[in-house]
């Protein structure tokens, strides 16, 4: 049933959500983990309870480390998430919130509410239990966790007699290196290196009094700022009426009567918002460039040929909020005066296809897409395409040619796609985490979000942060953010016992940033000084263990498995460095092989057809750069240091290049 532009803006059709519920993760990396199995026990459970709780699918939070995630209010204790919980544990989560009015010890995410307009939402019937959370962020092997707790629980059984808090382990408090963190949230109270002198002071002056304790309490602001994953995690993916509840398609109402485009440009202009997808063009600037081209056929495109290695931020919006993703869309056609768009998903992302395709059935059932669209005249249609995995068909001309049916290989610019692009007629491309991030900055206004950020670089960036890190997540911080925080304060820091040797941000187009330059901001211009780039977002972490010869040869030979081999700068260079990368780590190094490296990168760069090529020699010439002496060591050691060096990552041991 289609609706008009009135009953869009009162939210007619939004949907209320109860009073009480569940919502289960059912992002790819949950059901992974197994959140399909417990989302379909969690439903057979409190159907044959009949108990008065609702079973809601929503998208990812972010915290794959803790997958799968659910977040649950009943009508006695206030909301709360959890983490690991298995689909055995469905009954138990059940009986103790509903039957027993418990929460699960070693399973409460602390600290954690993403919804920022609305903070940690209370019971609805103002009677829930007070709780005290407790964990030992420190990774020594002394966990005094268990010794804090035990201290709470009997100073509080000898000094309140009435309504008790109840203490409780958690399972995450998203602080690390904090020692003993102590959350008290019907007080909104945290407490950082709780020591044993402490316990009686938190009892007698925070818990009994209400008073905050100064010199242990937690006050620095949360650092990530979720703009563009504003409703990842909170809203069910597959029910539109869920996106109309939280503002959904307002931007979009606002703007498709306004008889000039020009408020959006200014709007944009003023954000600063510039691609996400890599290479940093103003949004604003390649709307008006396609605006402002004599056609009469313009198109849209949707980029979300996510490529890099270990990448995985556009399949989470798009699998957790793809109306988000259809909102920008449809205010880049109506601003460029498109009438048709684009959505170009790889293949291998089946449950973001799925649900990119229900959120356009819908959207088309409202009349959101389609003919005269809320009585505004203007026709406009969405399609998919998939793309088979090619690394190159992220690069703007390659996908147009994919979307028209022929090799997906990059063509000669200019003309540029705002220019001359899919079928020869103006095309604005933008990749997913633009779109979805579009309608948010419209509604706030372009000048707020341009009060965050870092200099050129203005707003919020989004990355999946993995290797070997403690808590490989989805995040998104504002601009200016040093790497420092984002792996130490965000992530918590190396996994296991070696240190932070370097960051790779970029995929395959990046650099290494060694663990000293981590305290540079990430912005656009930064990152490009020390040799790497923002790229779509992904961030990889390295430690001691970790050899960067084979970081530079891992990502050299994935540029060479995927480049189209148009260009012979790309196809011959790429393949004979390689060649000589393979040599220095068999042993077999001569000292003219590094000067001829730099020769064949800075050719690659200066002629190849296309940012693959380009790029490529970014990950050699930036491990280079900062651990040259790991090059020397294996030329000057010869085969019998290769074999030594091979034999001692195998045996998991830190490696030291002296």
């Amino acid at each position: 049933m289609k609706i008009d532009r009135q009953q869009l803006i009162e939210r007619t059709y939004a949907r209320k959500h109860p009073s009480a519920y569940i919502r289960v993760g059912l992002d790819t990396g949950g059901i992974a983990a197994g959140a399909s199995l417990l989302y379909d026990r969690l439903k057979a459970l409190v159907n044959e309870k009949h108990l008065p709780i609702e079973v809601e699918q929503v998208g990812s939070l972010g915290l794959s480390y803790l997958d799968p995630v659910v977040e649950i209010q009943s009508a006695t204790l206030p909301k709360l998430f959890y983490g690991h919980i298995q689909p055995e544990m469905a009954e138990e989560l059940l009986s103790a919130h509903i039957d027993r009015n418990e929460v699960l010890d070693r399973h409460v995410i602390a600290r954690f509410d993403p919804d920022t307009r609305s903070g940690q939402t209370p019971a609805p019937s103002g009677k829930a239990p007070h709780l005290v959370f407790v964990l030992d962020t420190d990774t020594d092997e002394n966990d005094k966790t268990d010794f804090i707790l035990f201290s709470l629980r009997e100073e509080i059984k000898r000094s309140i007699n009435t309504n008790p808090p109840a203490v409780i382990r958690a399972l995450d408090m998203r602080l690390y290196n904090k020692g003993v963190v102590v959350w008290i949230p019907h007080l909104g109270i945290t407490y950082t290196h709780v020591l044993a002198p402490d316990v009686t002071r938190i009892v007698h002056q925070t818990l009994i009094k209400g008073e905050a304790i100064e010199d242990l309490r937690f006050t620095s602001p949360e650092r990530q700022n979720r703009i563009v994953l504003r409703n990842c995690g909170l809203i069910d993916p597959e029910r539109i009426e869920d996106y109309l509840a939280v503002d959904g398609y307002q931007s979009f109402a606002k703007i498709l009567f306004s008889p000039s485009s020009d408020p959006i440009l200014d709007e944009l202009k003023a954000s600063g918002l510039r691609g996400r997808g890599g290479a940093g063009f103003p949004t604003w600037l390649k709307w008006k460039i396609t605006r402002d081209v004599q056609s009469d056929t313009k198109y849209v495109i949707c980029n979300g040929d996510e490529g890099d290695p270990g990448a995985f931020m556009d399949r989470s919006v798009l699998e957790s909020d793809p109306h988000s993703v259809i909102e920008g869309l449809l205010i880049a056609a109506r601003c460029i005066g498109a009438t048709t768009g684009y959505f170009y998903i790889r293949a291998e992302y089946p449950l973001a296809i799925k649900r990119m395709q229900k959120a356009l059935d819908q959207a088309k059932e409202l009349g959101l897409i389609g003919k005269d669209i809320l009585g505004s005249g203007w026709d406009f249609d969405m399609k998919i395409r998939l793309g088979a995995g090619a690394f190159v068909c992220g690069e703007e001309t390659a996908l147009i040619a994919s979307i028209e049916g022929k090799r997906g290989s990059p063509s000669p610019r200019p003309p540029y796609p705002s220019v001359s692009g899919l079928w020869g007629k103006p095309t604005a491309i933008n990749n997913v985490e633009t779109l979805a991030g579009i309608p948010a900055i419209l509604q706030m206004g372009g000048a707020a979000y341009g009060t965050i950020g870092h200099e050129q670089s203005r707003g919020t960036k989004v990355f999946a942060v993995t290797g070997k890190v403690r808590n490989a997540q989805l995040i998104e911080v504002p601009m200016g953010t040093t790497l420092r925080d984002i792996v130490y304060e965000i992530c918590g820091g190396c996994q296991g016992t070696a240190a932070v040797k370097a960051v790779q941000t970029g995929g395959p187009s990046g650099g290494v940033i060694p663990e000293a330059k981590l305290d540079s901001p990430v912005s656009y211009e930064s990152l490009k000084d020390l040799g790497s780039i923002m790229g779509s977002g992904g961030m990889l972490v390295m430690d001691e263990n970790d050899c960067m010869v084979d970081i530079a040869k891992f990502y050299l030979k994935f540029c060479v498995d995927e480049s189209c081999g148009k260009c012979a700068p790309c196809r011959v260079g790429g393949y004979q460095m390689l060649q000589l990368l393979d040599k220095i780590a068999r042993g077999m190094g001569e000292a003219t092989d590094l000067p001829l490296i730099r020769s064949i990168c800075v050719s690659m760069q200066n002629a190849s057809l296309c940012g693959l090529g380009q790029t490529a020699p970014n990950p050699v010439l930036s491990t280079l750069r900062y651990f040259e002496s790991e090059y020397q060591a294996y030329i000057e050691g010869g085969r019998s240091y290769a074999r030594k060096m091979k034999k001692l990552r195998e045996g998991g041991e830190v490696v030291r290049i002296p």
